[in-house]
């Protein structure tokens, strides 16, 4: 009797980052998943059950980017505050800055062997470091943009790069030249990526459109609209026969790519869905994104130039939101389990029941072989909503230590028997502190220990006046919305010089033109 295809299912949602959450990566043997966020922290979630959590805290800005090393050894992240970090996923929290930027930093992706990174930054350039020696190698220019995303293909000989100036471009890590250039001119890429053979790149476009090409060929291959607005992140499924996308239309897609066709679009998320991964074994996926509140704060910002009073306005009434539900809902993490690469997905297609509507056909374009196209254009598609199909999502959300990076590390050169892995982490604080007691640290700079003291000092004051944790709560998830609401005027003066910059530019060559017809009359 043959066996029936299981769909995707969510095992869990992870709560505990209080903005959007923008990136999220699981380490090599997939006991722990590490997210970035908005409100500044990374978070290591252990996933067995009844572990806690760990708050990694060191950056100053929004963290926009994590990824852990392929030995699962450290773990890098990006951040606006213009620098890399590079921790040691333990629960010190030792973490070295690398600083090079002169804008905010978009994503960090690591080498196949894990010896080196890349990191796009809104700085128009492309970096490329040693991790060993924590020292910049080179930087790569020509894009004329900001640039979204950097990616080390399979081998780590090319790299693939998005920007927003409707390019996606090739590069020849080694010889440090452009090789490759595809242009998008309906919009730009949020995101690149290569396929696990390294012989195609996929992007994710802000015009809902993703598209595959073949790099040995330089053809098209396939392109995708199946998304209701722009395509934020996307994951590869390790076999390279599925590709799983994030949108801001709040669905994940998952597409066959040897059918060309989607096959399962899926909800949970309650707004913009801004990340997504495989696991290393493609058993298991993790999505990460911002709840509707949120979103519609930044959206408002990011499509409207408003003034302060405006801003604070809606911020008011923000606020206002926030003490109706006492800040019952934060942004989350959701865990979900593959199931579909088990076996054939068509047996679903025939035997299951929950189809709910026919999606329009994926709109794809073979530019070889110039034949009629093979595939069929009705097929339909399983939409999952997790409401629906999932039992138990009210799991208890794990304790949540926070860990100060106020410590660096000098070295990545361990001694031959310690455990750096994520999967070493254990609720017994002192039995940690024994594990890592071989790696050298730094003083704790008196910053830190000023903050701790007025922590401490506020946590007292709390007490003595009879300040309800709920209460605290919202006071904290406040003080962290101001906190964005800084970052949100921060990016609109960014935008807004550009603005400035761009009219001047324009102004000064209508003058040039002007002056060059009067001479020529």
């Amino acid at each position: 009797m043959a066996s029936v295809l299981e769909d995707p299912i969510l095992i869990r949602p992870f709560k505990g980052h209080k903005a959007a959450v923008t990136g999220v990566d699981f380490n090599p043997n997939t006991s722990a998943l590490a997210s970035s966020s908005l409100d500044r922290f990374l978070m290591i979630w252990n996933l067995r059950p009844q572990s806690r959590a760990f708050r990694f805290v060191g950056h100053v800005e929004a963290v926009t980017s994590v990824q852990f090393s392929p030995d699962g050894h450290l773990l890098a992240s990006a951040s606006q505050d213009r620098t890399i970090r590079l921790w040691i996923p333990c629960i010190h929290g030792e973490s070295s800055a690398l600083k090079a930027h002169t804008a905010p930093v978009r994503s960090v992706n690591f080498s196949h062997d894990g010896q080196f990174l890349v990191t796009a930054s809104n700085d128009k350039s492309i970096k490329v470091w040693s991790v060993h020696r924590q020292r910049l190698l080179f930087s790569l220019f020509q894009h004329t943009h900001w640039v979204r995303c950097a990616k080390f293909s399979p081998d780590g000989r090319l790299i693939a790069s998005c920007s927003e100036d409707k390019t996606v471009k090739i590069w020849d890590a080694t010889n440090k030249i452009c090789v490759d250039s595809f242009t998008d001119y309906e919009g730009f890429a949020n995101y690149v990526d290569f396929n696990p053979s390294g012989t195609c790149v996929v992007s994710a476009g802000s015009n809902h459109i993703v598209k595959l090409w073949d790099i040995r060929m330089n053809k098209l291959l396939q392109h995708y609209r199946v998304h209701r607005a722009g395509v934020n992140c996307l994951s590869f499924h390790p076999s390279g026969n599925y590709l799983i996308t994030a949108s801001t239309d709040g669905t994940l897609k998952i597409m066959d790519l040897l059918e060309g066709r989607l096959i399962y679009t899926l909800h949970g998320h309650k707004g913009p869905v801004l990340s997504v991964v495989f696991s290393k074994g493609g058993k298991k996926f993790a999505s990460g994104g911002a709840d509707a509140q949120v979103y519609f704060f930044l959206a408002s910002s990011n499509t409207n130039i408003m003034t302060a009073n405006n801003i604070l306005k809606e911020f008011s009434n923000f606020i206002s939101r926030i003490w109706q539900d006492h800040i019952k809902d934060r942004q989350e993490v959701l865990l979900w389990k593959t199931n579909f690469d088990a076996f054939n997905y068509k047996e679903v297609l025939k035997q299951h029941s929950r189809r709910i509507h026919t999606d329009d056909p994926p709109h794809l374009l073979d530019i070889y072989p110039r034949s009629p196209h093979p595939h069929d254009r009705k097929s339909e598609s399983i939409e999952i909503d997790p409401s629906f199909d999932v039992t138990d999502t009210q799991t208890l959300d794990p304790p949540i230590t926070d860990i100060s990076s106020s410590m660096h590390f000098s070295s990545l050169s361990r001694t031959t028997g310690t455990s750096y892995g994520v999967s070493t982490f254990q609720d017994d604080m002192s039995s940690e502190d024994l594990r890592y007691r071989s790696t050298l640290f730094s003083p704790r700079s008196s910053r830190r220990r000023l903050e701790d003291e007025v922590e401490s000092a506020v946590c007292t004051v709390n007490k003595r006046i009879g300040i309800s944790p709920a209460l605290g709560n919202a006071l904290e998830h406040i003080v962290e919305q101001l906190d964005v609401l800084t970052l949100t005027i921060s990016i609109l003066e960014q935008r807004l010089t550009l603005t400035e910059d761009k009219l001047k530019e324009c102004l000064e060559n209508q003058h040039k033109m002007l002056l060059q017809a009067r001479q020529g009359e």
